[in-house]
């Protein structure tokens, strides 16, 4: 699952079939793979937009640090 959501992420252009057969090889649903994808897809699009509109992290992630 997190090769495929990290492959999601950085390439998504190179997903092909064989991605989605290996999740349902490793006991993955066509449901469980389609919420993978979505929430992959959800992160990727809020941290894009934010990252686009500069968007500064909370204060309390500094004081984690």
């Amino acid at each position: 699952m997190l090769t495929y959501a990290v492959k999601l992420t950085l390439t998504p252009w190179e997903m092909e079939e064989a991605d989605v057969i290996a999740l349902r090889t490793a006991g993955f649903s066509d449901s469980d793979i389609l919420d993978i994808s979505q929430v992959t897809g959800y992160y990727a699009y809020v941290n894009r937009l934010a990252d686009g509109l500069g968007v500064e992290l909370e204060d309390f992630w500094e004081e984690a640090a």
